[in-house]
């Protein structure tokens, strides 16, 4: 049988970052990993980071949640990997942060192929930052964020460098609080030791009713750009930004670069990383009341 680990989170918490790294691990240990990804709009640019890891087994549910109406599709891309890829040792099923884990978890749940997966559970990413302001969230937002924290089997407290010792403390405390079942590890860009997830993860699923996050005003935007931009001109610009504005990613050429730049925001943080190759500039935006954003380049 297959070994299936779910991973949750908010938008922006550390996800993919932890999805790359257990898959290098898993290919070290001389198994066979491999990944369905599913992203919130049209355009999916974690994917491509999992790609340039090396090569790895890949499916994509884009424009859609892995739960609720998501579910035949995401039956249908797990048959086809699963019949594409016999060899698969560990999958690894990364949601869209706009997901509920439970109901992510059941989608993945089918008679066509139940008895070849052995689903381990659901490891949530939490943004130690995002937790102490998470009362800025809307009323709705805020419970996504909180069941899948409430529903984890492991979490990974994720960025726990930008807290100082006191408020790590108190946060780390509350998250055990809100989860007492879930073991918890303090990581910074969601570096932990996959050998001690399989250990410490939980096969029983927890006993809570679950709070369904379908009907969310999350929505997502796609800007495209024509022309290279001004790093300068565009951060300022970002810095305009509402805070509906949750997560933002995308892969942009800069003036006086050769090649694009993936370029990440969450959390009013941004970070640009060079790429080696001309990649179309395309910007993905997810959160609440975007209809308006719109971006002007530098005249």
């Amino acid at each position: 049988m297959i070994d299936v680990y779910l991973l949750s989170g908010f938008l922006g918490s550390g996800k993919t970052s932890l999805l790359v790294n257990l898959v290098d691990q898993v290919k070290k240990s001389g198994r066979q990993p491999a990944v369905l990804m599913n992203e919130f709009g049209e355009l999916n640019i974690d994917s491509q980071i999992v790609e340039d890891a090396g090569e790895v087994p890949l499916k994509e549910l884009l424009n859609g949640c892995i739960c609720c109406t998501g579910a035949e599709s995401t039956e249908a891309q797990l048959q086809g990997l699963l019949a594409d890829y016999p060899e698969i040792d560990v999958l690894f099923i990364e949601t869209t942060g706009a997901a509920h884990p439970v109901e992510a978890l059941d989608a993945v749940y089918s008679p066509l192929f139940a008895e070849k997966l052995d689903v381990k559970g659901i490891v949530t990413v939490v943004d130690a930052k995002r937790w102490i302001d998470r009362d800025k969230l809307s009323p709705r937002i805020q419970a996504l964020f909180l069941e899948q924290v409430r529903h984890a089997h492991f979490m990974v407290l994720n960025k726990t460098d930008l807290l100082t010792d006191n408020q790590l403390a108190f946060v780390t405390m509350q998250v055990t609080q809100f989860n007492s079942y879930a073991p918890l590890v303090q990581t910074m860009n969601a570096k932990v030791d996959f050998s001690y997830i399989e250990k410490m993860v939980n096969v029983e699923a927890p006993k809570q009713p679950v709070t369904t996050g379908s009907g969310l005003p999350l929505a997502s935007k796609v800007l495209a750009f024509d022309t290279p931009i001004n790093q300068q001109h565009f951060e300022d610009w970002v810095r305009t930004l509402p805070d509906s504005v949750y997560r933002m990613k995308g892969y942009i050429q800069l003036e006086g670069s050769r090649y694009s730049h993936l370029f990440q925001y969450a959390y009013g943080m941004v970070n640009w990383i060079p790429e080696y190759m001309q990649i179309p500039s395309k910007l993905v935006i997810i959160g609440e009341q975007l209809t308006d954003i719109e971006y002007s380049p530098k005249d």
